[in-house]
């Protein structure tokens, strides 16, 4: 029966698996890319990187709730943007119906939050090791509100010019990955390069870690794919399906490519597989058959391997950027394959269980096949269309953002800072004595109830506790 607590219009099934597919795409961010970030670098960038996406997710939060869920999801300002307003504060709105799904508002705002927080946490790891702490704490609130917003009700809002336009990114391939490898890469521009020396040689710190944060992106990507469809229904089991098969089998195709050049398999190397077979497949998850994903994994695990270890060699720009993770190539390369992909894979029916009845949602192979190639043709020329607006708006507004942000605050660390890294960042250390009191001498929070040090910033803090 019916109640307040539980209307007729909820579907608590749906509802249910709605918050815990959110859920585990918060997982991926916190802890799985904190601890992918703080091992994937040199011991000295640890704590730094894993506090970049910590800050990332709880800034990324506030944000979304004050105004930029109703910027991507709400009433329509200009084509490409919402309209802010404060609704999310009010519990009439967060108990009424969502915009999509049996469940309420509530619901959708902190699914769509996780997406946009893991988003600006990818752009992180495009500037590890060199950006400064106080200009990434200005950087996420400004891109969130001026790019996120944008490409999100753009692409995936019911009023967005893009979404009318028939353009298919069914869990983020265009609005999350081809962003944050296009924002990453930008950014990493304007911010200049980590020292010399990191370049030349920027061993993990920890790869038994790595793996675990990967591991965790890897299953919590369960819920990245399988919630897009805003219910608990066939579509997302076919998605989850669908993104399980395009990872291993591009994760294999990476490792063996890894072998037959290097003649060694990289550990490393398979994390960065894996991580563009998520990424290829996620506009497409719940949108084409099993031996299409297989195909996209082919892709996914060759394609960007290629521009990695091939073309990144031989370009003068991609030399140039210093692209600490290779963002560019993880998810801006397979973000686009994926999108284009779609654009030729996508099979009819699986489409009508996302998008409706809707005749324009068709693949180009499957158009073919069926006689009305056209219809596939502006498939795939509005797949190419997403792109390009996507990599121009990031493009600019990134490009904006860090201008505006180096007029008040440095972009990149001074090189003493470079130098010494989290100690003179944060003044803690990843791996700290504390029984010793080697560690911990410049934090402001570090020394209570352990052995005195003798820096005297750290005896005054204590007297005047």
């Amino acid at each position: 029966m019916a109640t307040e607590a539980a209307p007729e219009w909820l579907d608590k099934g749906d509802n249910a698996w709605q918050l815990a597919a959110a859920t585990l795409v918060g997982l991926q961010s916190v802890p799985g890319l904190v601890i992918l970030y703080g091992s994937i670098v040199k011991k000295k960038w640890a704590v730094n990187s894993a506090f970049m996406a910590l800050y990332a997710f709880a800034a990324t939060f506030v944000c979304w709730c004050l105004w930029a869920f109703r910027m991507s999801f709400g009433d329509r300002l200009l084509p490409f943007v919402g309209r802010p307003d404060l609704a999310a504060l009010d519990q009439a709105f967060l108990t009424q119906q969502g915009f999509a799904g049996a469940y309420p508002a509530a619901t959708l705002l902190f699914f769509q939050f996780v997406f946009a927080a893991i988003t600006l946490i990818l752009v992180a790891g495009s500037l590890l090791g060199r950006v400064n702490f106080r200009a990434w704490m200005l950087f996420v609130p400004l891109w969130l509100t001026f790019s996120y917003t944008i490409g999100a009700f753009s692409l995936w809002s019911p009023n967005g010019f893009l979404f009318k336009a028939g353009v298919m990114d069914f869990a983020g391939g265009y609005v999350i990955h081809l962003s944050s490898g296009i924002a990453g890469f930008t950014a990493a521009y304007w911010v200049g390069p980590r020292t010399a020396k990191d370049r030349e040689a920027f061993p993990p710190n920890n790869i038994l870690l790595t793996l675990a944060g990967a591991g965790l992106l890897w299953m919590g990507w369960t819920g990245f794919n399988g919630g897009a469809p805003y219910a608990a229904n066939i579509d997302a089991s076919v998605a989850i399906v669908n993104t399980h098969f395009c990872t291993a089998t591009s994760l294999l195709v990476w490792l063996c490519l890894d072998c037959v050049v290097f003649g060694r398999p990289s550990v490393i190397g398979a994390v960065q597989g894996m991580i563009t077979g998520l990424v290829c497949i996620t506009p497409a998850a719940g949108l084409v058959q099993g031996w299409a994903a297989m195909l996209m994994g082919v892709v996914s695990g060759s394609v960007p391997w290629c521009t990695m270890m091939v073309l990144h060699k031989r370009s003068r720009l991609l030399k140039r950027v210093d692209d600490t993770l290779a963002v560019i190539h993880t998810h801006g390369v397979a973000g686009s394959l994926g999108g284009v992909l779609t654009g030729l894979l996508a099979e009819p029916r699986l489409c009508r269980l996302f998008f409706g009845d809707d005749p324009r949602y068709v693949g180009l192979v499957y158009a073919v096949k069926d006689g009305r190639a056209a219809a596939g043709l502006r498939q795939v020329g509005a797949q190419l269309a997403g792109i390009a607006f996507v990599v121009a708006l990031n493009v600019a507004v990134t490009s904006a953002v860090c201008l505006f942000i180096g007029m008040f605050v440095p972009l990149r660390l001074s090189e003493e800072q470079l130098a010494a890294g989290d100690d003179a960042i944060h003044g803690e250390d990843a791996y700290a004595v504390w029984g010793d009191g080697e560690t911990y001498e410049q934090s402001v929070h570090g020394n209570h109830g352990y052995p005195m040090t003798s820096n005297p910033m750290a005896s005054k803090a204590d007297e005047m506790i």
